[in-house]
């Protein structure tokens, strides 16, 4: 299946790597990202690819028309950066202070950069249209996909596949899923209010760091004992701040975290019993709570004919020791958005480096990965492309 432009890929590789690296050496932070859009363009535009940039903000769309007439295929890479400072020694490391791509999205941008070159010059083997949607801002809420969709990065769009690197699988394993395979991702707040003074007198002040240690426990409970066991859901506190001196009770404290949840019925009884125990157990102590929830990402809920299509596909072109099937993940991705408008799968790439003690996780100060998986990510959006336009009206799907 597609021999000829596989070969075609594998010839570029260097200057996908070339790309990648640069994108790496000059990364840009969410909703800040400027250069990194223009180079996309511009490579897109070369190509002699339809162009739209400011899509939703800071989003890039590239679209190629096929020789032939046909349906239409998105593929989504994304390209912000996170506010880390990188530790690698690497001749491509980081060259913006407290910035650096710790979750691959460079590799994400240069692998779907490859693809359209290759099938920009094979149009007359694409029959249909191909959307190249190069995303801004997922890593922070609210990502860039739903402003993207809303200014029409997915109109006329019927099927939409996603890719994402993992730093910790061996190169070149596939991960698939149906169904709920990321979580819903919220994040609360919880601001406490008391009364401070002397810490040697705390029985003149009301404690609001007190009151907030009871309510961080009292949140364990959540899961353990308001939840179905058999239905996944996190609550965790991630950030508990109050006062700078030690011997000076604060007048306040805050409380920060995120849920995780896959069910929206969970996910709003869990909202109204963080609410109700910070509340509660601050009027306990004489001490009050504000509390502001916000409802993040949506579950990534991969259709089933889809990832069928693409584990099959998958089989075809790798070793089936390398298609596995994963287990669901409490992380968010806003893919999870684009899966809501039309049908579509997302799908792990392996990307481990060789050595073990240079392999670490995402969002990580010294997360990298083996350049090579540009290669069974393009290879697989390619032949995915490919068998979902080709596919008869009525047909079983084999290209």
């Amino acid at each position: 299946m597609g021999n000829e432009l596989f070969n075609r890929l594998d010839e570029i590789y260097p200057e996908l790597v070339e790309f990648r690296r640069d994108l790496h050496m000059y990364p840009e932070l969410s909703h800040t990202e400027v250069n990194t859009p223009r180079k996309v363009a511009d490579y897109l535009s070369a190509l002699g690819i339809e162009v739209r940039t400011g899509v939703g903000g800071r989003g890039v769309v590239g679209t190629l028309k096929g020789d032939k007439p046909g349906k239409t295929v998105a593929l989504r890479a994304d390209f912000d950066a996170l506010p880390i400072q990188e530790e690698n020694d690497v001749a491509y490391k980081s060259q913006i202070p407290g910035v650096m791509h710790a979750c691959g999205h460079d590799l994400h941008t240069a692998a779907l950069l490859g693809v359209a070159k290759v099938l920009s010059e094979n149009k007359d083997k694409v029959a249909g249209t191909v959307v190249f949607i190069h995303q801004f801002a997922e890593e922070v809420i609210p990502g860039g996909a739903k402003a993207m969709i809303e200014d029409g990065c997915l109109d006329g769009v019927d099927v939409v596949y996603g890719a994402h690197v993992s730093s910790t699988d061996p190169l070149g394993v596939i991960g698939l899923k149906e169904g709920d395979v990321m979580a819903c991702g919220d994040t609360f707040e919880i601001d406490i209010s008391g009364k401070g003074g002397h810490a040697a007198s705390p029985h003149l002040t009301v404690d609001p760091l007190v009151a907030g240690a009871q309510v961080l426990l009292n949140l364990q409970q959540i899961v353990s004992r308001q939840v179905d066991p058999v239905k996944p859901a996190v609550v965790t506190v991630a950030t508990f701040e109050g006062g700078d001196s030690f011997n000076v009770i604060p007048d306040t404290a805050r409380i920060k975290g995120t849920v995780r949840t896959f069910d929206e019925d969970v996910r709003d009884r869990i909202e109204a019993s963080i609410e109700k125990i910070a509340i509660s157990t601050c009027e306990a102590v004489g001490a009050t709570a504000e509390f502001n929830y916000v409802r993040g990402y949506p579950a990534v809920t991969n259709d089933p004919a889809e990832t069928k299509r693409v584990e099959r596909i998958a089989k075809e072109l790798f070793d089936e020791d390398f298609v596995k099937h994963i287990p669901a993940q409490m992380g968010m991705e806003d893919f999870a958005y684009y899966l809501k408008e039309v049908p579509g799968t997302f799908v792990w790439v392996g990307g481990a480096l060789e050595q073990k003690e240079d392999v670490f996780p995402h969002h990580h100060p010294r997360f990298n990965v083996d350049e090579r998986a540009m290669i069974p990510i393009g290879r697989l959006f390619i032949a995915s492309v490919l068998d979902y336009l080709s596919e008869d009206k009525g047909g079983d799907g084999n290209a």
